[in-house]
């Protein structure tokens, strides 16, 4: 049957996914039209064909041990020079996401692996381009501001063709989103105007 490269991450809603996937495009990163603007969860991993059974049940499992959680991405960051990475940053949610990948990548599980870098939760806007473009996306999505009730995660295989697509959602166990401090509705992605 052979391999598959899979990953498992948070998709940032709509309208705000497609808003960061379009301005990362725009920043000249050539990757973005295949990568759906995401939370990593679990980073590009090799398993089997034969396992995504397995993967699947252990991806079930931790969704129902899971509890919906306020996210909130806001302002940049950046990985260089360690790594050439622009980043929105995740505001609220970064200790759920965190929790979450751990158990995912758990030693006793089928996708138990070490991470390169130590975990960090993050929304990738630029990524292995030109400096000045990296300082552009920096710059230009530092207000960017978006926040939503995070219900599950899902899985997603990478294609031959480098695209990346949805095999699954999964919806967390737990029903209550608890109330996010300070905002009173969900708020919509919004990039100042300069």
């Amino acid at each position: 049957m052979g391999t598959v490269t899979i990953g498992v991450s948070i998709a940032v809603p709509e309208p705000h996914g497609s808003l960061l996937q379009e301005r990362r495009a725009g920043f000249g990163d050539a990757a973005a039209h295949g990568i759906p603007t995401h939370v990593t969860l679990l980073p590009p991993t090799e398993v089997e064909q034969a396992d995504l059974t397995v993967v699947d049940a252990h991806l079930t499992r931790v969704a129902a041990a899971g509890r919906p959680f306020p996210m909130r991405l806001s302002g940049t960051g950046t990985f260089r020079p360690l790594s050439p990475v622009v980043y929105v940053r995740v505001a609220q949610g970064a200790e759920a996401c965190t929790w979450l990948q751990q158990q995912i990548r758990d030693a006793s599980g089928p996708v138990a692996r070490e991470l390169q870098f130590p975990y960090h939760p993050h929304v990738t806007v630029a990524h292995g381009i030109d400096d000045a473009a990296m300082d552009r996306a920096f710059e230009e999505l530092a207000d960017f501001d978006a926040a939503w009730p995070c219900t599950g995660f899902a899985l997603y295989e990478q294609g031959a063709d480098g695209v990346w697509r949805k095999l699954r959602e999964y919806t967390f166990g737990g029903p209550v989103v608890p109330p996010q401090p300070g905002h009173t509705d969900i708020e919509r992605g919004r990039i100042a105007s300069r």
